[in-house]
């Protein structure tokens, strides 16, 4: 029989209750005591949220996604899902292939924008572990076809909310997480990524107003990237628009970031200006954009000689 190949989906997990907030803080501060407010402040917007974060299953939801994609090709792939910080973890993820007979296997992480920061994280994390396990990284997937198509689809579909007199000029305004703006010292391509992302999945769209502003920054005391989301809400307020469409691109599914400081906190704002703010559907188990990640997948283990 065929070798399994891995494929090791990585997100940045979340807690699964109320009480799992102060260690999955813990666990994201580097084992560093949180102060009692922020957990408390964490805490709260878990509980209007529903008491939890959903990324496990969203993400787990993708893993069998691509991994059924990859089969429909006669691939013979096992997906293990691992998580950045909390469960399951990284290092459970690569034990769980290695028990399946993975020898060899494909480390994903579900943010489509490279940043030493961010995404190299995981495969640090990864390095970490010491699994006997070949891993061959894909870092980045920007301009991955299937992403973008992923977004633009979720924008017009999004965009039917609103009235049809009012639609062409509704502006999309597209988001990701903020970072220390030290990154700009490594010459990190995570700003010019998102750019990128940006136009082409402008060129998918008929002309429309839109901007760009990052969101969710830390609570560590210095300079983070801006613009901020809520200074450029206000800013499309000045400037006399009454409706207001969010695409957070820099995220693939549905977790506090997107509920809560989107959702609830943004959309406060919204209504304090008199905008009606919308958001597109997170791209989730999109088939444009798991077809385009299985092909990516493939691709690179075709690149190792594994297929």
């Amino acid at each position: 029989m065929e070798e399994p190949l891995g494929l090791l989906v990585m997100a940045y997990g979340g807690p699964d209750s109320l009480e799992e907030v102060e260690p999955y803080l813990l666990d994201v501060r580097g084992h560093r005591p949180t102060p009692p407010q922020i957990v408390e402040e964490v805490r709260a917007r878990y509980a209007g949220v529903g008491g939890r974060s959903p990324i496990r299953e969203r993400t787990e939801a993708q893993a069998r996604a691509l991994e059924g994609a990859l089969h429909r090709d006669g691939g013979r792939f096992v997906a293990a899902v691992g998580m950045r910080h909390w469960k399951p973890t990284i290092r459970q993820a690569l034990e769980g292939l290695v028990a399946a007979g993975v020898r060899r296997a494909v480390g994903l992480v579900l943010a489509p924008h490279y940043s030493r920061m961010s995404v190299e994280l995981y495969f640090e994390k990864m390095e970490e572990a010491r699994a006997p396990i070949e891993v061959a990284p894909i870092r980045e997937w920007h301009r991955l076809p299937g992403f973008v198509e992923a977004i633009a689809e979720r924008i017009r579909s999004a965009l039917e909310r609103f009235p049809p007199e009012r639609r062409r000029d509704v502006p999309v305004l597209f988001t990701a997480h903020s970072l220390p703006e030290r990154i700009l010292e490594w010459d990190d391509p995570y700003p010019a990524q998102l750019r990128s992302s940006v136009e082409a999945i402008l060129e998918r769209l008929d002309p429309r107003p839109h901007a760009f502003a990052y969101q969710s920054m830390g609570k560590r005391p210095e300079p983070w990237l801006g613009p901020e989301v809520g200074e450029v809400l206000d800013g499309l307020a000045r400037q006399g628009h009454r409706d207001v469409l969010v695409a957070p691109i820099g995220f693939t599914s549905e977790h506090l970031e997107v509920l809560y400081d989107v959702d609830v906190e943004l959309r406060r704002r919204a209504a304090s200006l008199g905008v009606r703010l919308e958001r597109i559907e997170m791209a989730n188990e999109h088939p444009a954009m798991i077809e385009g990640l299985a092909g990516l997948v493939r691709s690179t283990a075709e690149a190792r000689g594994w297929r």
